[in-house]
C-alpha cells in the first residue's frame, strides 16, 4: 500500500503504466508462442519481468486501481501485430518501444525498472537483429530495386512531361523507362550474382591433395606450397604434408594434426541465392516500382492533373518504403518515411527544371 494518498493525477498515470505493462507482457508471450528454443524462453522471461512492474503499480495504486485502462495505441497496435503475424516488424516495434520507456525520468518508478527497461530494449534489439540478418538481402533487393524504379520513372515522366510533348509521348517513354530499368537490373543482377558465383567457386580449394599426394616426389615435397599458399605457417604445412604422405611421427602441437578437408559452411546470411532467382526478383522490384508514375497516364490522364497524381501516388509509396525501412532499423518510421519522399521528389524537380529548359531551348 502507498504510504500517502495518491493524487488523482498519480493515480491517472500509474494506471496507465499498469495497462501498458499488461499490453507488453501480452506481446511477448503471444511473440513466444511463434518461437521455441531459447527465442521463446528469452521472451517469456521479458513478460516475466513486464509482469514484476505490474505488480509495482498495482501496489502504488492500492485500491485505486479501478476499472482496466486501454493501453497506449501503440502498444494496442504491437499486440495486434503480435497475435496476426509475429515477425521482425513487431520486434522491431517492441525494441522502440522499449526506448522510449518513461521510467527514467518518472520518480515513481524504481531504479531497478528504469534499468530493466534499458536491458529489455537490447535483449529486443538481439532478438530483431536475427530477423533483420535473416531477410536483409532479400529486403535489400526489394527496396532498393522498387524505389529506384518509383525515382527513376517519375523523374523520367517528370522531365518529358516539362517539356511539352504529348500525353502519349510521356506514356510511352513511362513504359520505356519501365522496360528499360527492370531489364537492366534483372541482367546486372544475374551477372553480379554469376560472377560472384564464379569467383567463389575459383577461390574453393580442391581435393587435389587426395589424389596427387602419393606421386609427389618425397625430396621436393610441393605439398607444403599448397599448405603455404592456403594461409598456414611453414610448421603447420610441413606437418599437414608430412601426415599427407603417412610420414608424421613427430610430437608436434596437436592442434597441427590434419583434419579431414571439408569445405567451410557457407554464412547464413551471405548466400548468394540463383542467378535467375536474383534476376527475375529485381525485374519485378524495378517494374513494380516504376509502373505507379504512369497509372495516370495509362486511364487518359494528362496535364499537370496527371502529373500532379503521379507525384501524389509516388510519394506514398515512398512515404510507405521508408517507413519500413525506419522500422526495421529501429529509427522513427516517419523520418525515414519524410527523408525518401524528400530524395525521390528532389530528383524528380530537378529533372522537370531540366525539361523546361531543354523546352524553352528547344521550342
Amino acid at each position: 500500500m502507498p504510504d500517502r494518498i495518491p493524487t488523482p493525477a498519480e493515480i491517472k498515470r500509474w494506471r496507465q503504466y499498469l495497462a501498458d505493462e499488461r499490453a507488453e507482457a501480452a506481446v511477448y508471450r503471444d511473440l513466444a508462442r511463434r518461437r521455441d528454443g531459447e527465442e521463446k524462453a528469452i521472451l517469456l522471461a521479458l513478460a516475466e519481468a513486464e509482469g514484476r512492474h505490474e505488480q509495482h503499480w498495482l501496489q502504488l495504486l492500492g485500491g485505486h486501481d479501478g476499472p482496466a485502462r486501454r493501453a497506449s495505441a501503440r502498444n494496442r497496435v504491437l499486440g495486434l501485430l503480435a497475435r496476426r503475424f509475429g515477425s521482425v516488424f513487431v520486434l522491431a516495434l517492441a525494441q522502440r518501444s522499449e526506448s522510449r520507456s518513461p521510467y527514467a525520468t518518472d520518480a515513481d518508478a524504481t531504479k531497478a525498472m528504469a534499468a530493466d527497461e534499458s536491458i529489455h530494449e537490447e535483449v529486443v534489439r538481439g532478438l530483431a537483429t536475427r530477423g533483420r540478418n535473416r531477410l536483409a538481402g532479400s529486403f535489400r533487393a526489394a527496396v532498393f530495386g522498387a524505389n529506384d524504379g518509383l525515382v527513376s520513372n517519375l523523374s523520367l515522366v517528370m522531365g518529358m512531361a516539362a517539356t511539352g510533348v504529348g500525353s502519349h509521348v510521356v506514356l510511352f517513354s513511362g513504359v520505356a523507362g519501365l522496360l528499360a530499368g527492370a531489364l537492366s537490373m534483372g541482367a546486372g543482377e544475374f551477372v553480379s550474382v554469376r560472377s560472384q558465383r564464379e569467383l567463389l567457386d575459383a577461390s574453393t580449394p580442391t581435393q587435389v591433395t587426395l589424389t596427387a599426394a602419393p606421386s609427389l616426389d618425397l625430396e621436393n615435397n610441393e605439398l607444403v606450397l599448397v599448405y603455404l599458399a592456403r594461409g598456414m605457417s611453414r610448421e603447420t604445412a610441413e606437418h599437414r604434408a608430412a601426415e599427407r604422405l603417412g610420414q608424421s611421427n613427430c610430437d608436434c602441437d596437436p592442434s597441427l594434426s590434419l583434419r579431414p578437408d571439408s569445405l567451410e559452411k557457407a554464412d547464413e546470411h551471405e548466400t548468394l541465392g540463383t542467378a535467375w532467382g536474383a534476376a527475375s526478383s529485381s525485374f519485378c522490384f524495378f517494374a513494380s516500382g516504376a509502373i505507379v508514375p504512369i497509372i495516370p497516364f495509362l486511364f487518359g490522364m494528362t496535364g499537370i492533373g496527371a502529373l500532379a497524381l503521379s507525384c501524389a501516388l509516388v510519394g506514398m509509396v515512398l512515404l510507405g518504403t521508408g517507413g519500413v525501412v525506419g522500422l526495421l532499423s529501429g529509427a522513427s518510421p516517419l523520418w525515414r518515411g519524410l527523408r525518401q519522399l524528400a530524395i525521390g521528389m528532389g530528383a524528380a524537380a530537378a529533372t522537370y527544371l531540366l525539361g523546361l529548359a531543354f523546352g524553352s531551348i528547344l521550342g
